[in-house]
């Protein structure tokens, strides 16, 4: 029979719909979270998450392979299109052939997803680099702009290098922020995020780190084709480099109006160390 799951959005329950797909011997022709919900003529069916039966996924995955629990960890963390289609697609492969999958390569259940993880892999690799913060009395605030949900695996990236440091990293596209104090963090929903003026110092390191972004060009080997290769133009616009002047004008020089250093729908405080990386 042809049915839909609807599941709350988050990886337990994504995995739930694995377990019950088996626990019912039906294959959904869909998967719908909660906040993308469309009309269909087919019949729904709500999928409660329950961590035990989540864990019995995940345990069964790393029995087979540690690399192929990481895969569908990380494949839910994709851009990829019907990502739960994707990871469903691969589950039911690996349960039926087994660790030989995973040396199949261009296999249809696993090649889509290592090409979808690859390039998850690959954006977090660049915003090691690319992330740029800017100090506000005390506290380090940058923003993202990624195609994938990468916080949760830039979390221990700069949260080691960090660990002395209050800093929140907000993820435009996917309205989820990082946030770090020495000894606790956490990854949580966080709608709205705009950064105010900096002060007058913060403003200076602005214009010095531009200056020298500027002033280590060699002009006669200029190549704008090149520097879009190691450094995509959609990075462009969270980049300290690329800004214009108004990023530039400290306090009372920015725009009348302006807003608090952080100011944000709320700002939660971050959990103990042991919050899960990867979530809803």
């Amino acid at each position: 029979m042809e049915v839909i799951y609807r599941y709350d959005g988050s990886f337990e329950g994504f995995l739930c719909c694995v377990f019950d797909s088996y626990v019912n011997k039906e294959i959904p022709w869909e998967f719908q979270d909660e906040s993308h919900l469309a009309q269909s003529l087919f019949p729904v069916r709500w999928i409660g998450t329950d961590l035990r039966h989540a864990q019995r996924i995940l345990v069964s995955l790393e029995k087979i392979d540690p690399w192929a629990k990481e895969l569908v960890v990380k494949g839910f963390l994709t851009c990829a299109a019907n990502k739960e289609l994707l990871l469903y697609r691969f589950i039911r492969a690996l349960y039926r052939v087994g660790k030989p999958l995973l040396r199949q390569l261009s296999d249809d259940a696993l090649l889509p997803l290592l090409k979808a993880v690859r390039h998850l892999d690959g954006e977090v690799h660049l915003l090691k680099g690319f992330v740029r913060f800017s100090e506000f009395e005390g506290m380090l605030a940058g923003e993202i702009r990624p195609k994938n949900r990468v916080l949760p695996l830039l979390r221990h990236h700069f949260c080691s290098r960090m660990y002395n440091e209050t800093f929140l990293l907000y993820d435009r596209t996917h309205h989820e922020a990082l946030l770090h104090e020495p000894g606790k963090w956490a990854i949580l929903p966080l709608e709205e995020f705009k950064m105010a003026a900096p002060s007058a110092a913060e403003a200076q390191y602005r214009r010095l780190w531009k200056r020298f972004y500027d002033t280590i060009e060699i002009k006669e080997r200029h190549n704008p084709k090149l520097r879009r290769t190691h450094m995509p133009q959609r990075y462009w616009d969270t980049m300290t480099e690329f800004q214009d002047e108004s990023y530039f004008l400290a306090g009372t020089e920015a725009r009348p109006g302006s807003s608090p250093p952080l100011e944000q729908a709320h700002t939660p405080s971050p959990l103990p160390p042991s919050s899960p990386a990867v979530s809803g």
